[in-house]
């Protein structure tokens, strides 16, 4: 009777230990296959409004846009979500522009010489109503406290204002109006 006693606290002790070992390996092949996964993957942190220059030219496809390029500053390297810029012309809600894409694009990683795109058509109404603007209030989207203001390349008429998300081709930051 002794000794089967002392054999249970034994196989309770090996159990524990496979238990524990299990655990070891799980964690260890988890671990193992995160850092793989993340060395294929954009490992870049999101950017902030202060990561970035931007410049704005225009554009005649489409019945006239602006075109709004982003890079990132020297040394930085961040991740531009493929969603619409946060930007006005003026400090009233009818100059904020609208989203002119109904999903969200794929994201661009900015470093270098590499540059994200979104086209801004000031004026999506067929219309002669709207007010002239000659600068452009501009933020990544979610980061609008650090809003910067750029002078537009001549004075725009605006009246429903579009922009679509941000792009790595230019040729897709084209604001088609509906």
């Amino acid at each position: 009777m002794r000794s089967r006693l002392a054999t249970r606290p034994a196989r309770l002790a090996r159990f524990a230990l496979a238990a524990v070992a299990a655990v070891a390996l799980t964690a260890t092949a988890t671990a193992t296959a995160t850092a793989s996964a993340d060395s294929r993957s954009d490992n870049a942190r999101a950017c902030a409004t202060n990561d970035l220059t931007f410049t704005v030219s225009e554009q005649t496809q489409a019945g006239g846009y602006l075109l709004v390029t982003a890079k990132a500053k020297s040394g930085v390297t961040c991740s531009l979500a493929g969603v619409f810029p946060s930007a006005s012309f003026g400090s009233s809600a009818d100059t904020e522009v609208s989203p002119a894409e109904h999903g969200v694009s794929e994201s661009v990683t900015l470093s270098g010489s590499t540059a994200a795109y979104a086209g801004i058509n000031p004026k999506s109404t067929s219309d002669n109503n709207g007010r002239q603007f000659d600068r452009l209030h501009l933020s990544v989207a979610g980061d609008e406290i650090n809003a910067i203001t750029l002078g537009l390349p001549r004075t725009v008429t605006v009246d429903r204002p579009i922009a679509t998300n941000w792009h790595a081709d230019p040729a897709d930051a084209v604001p088609f109006s509906s």
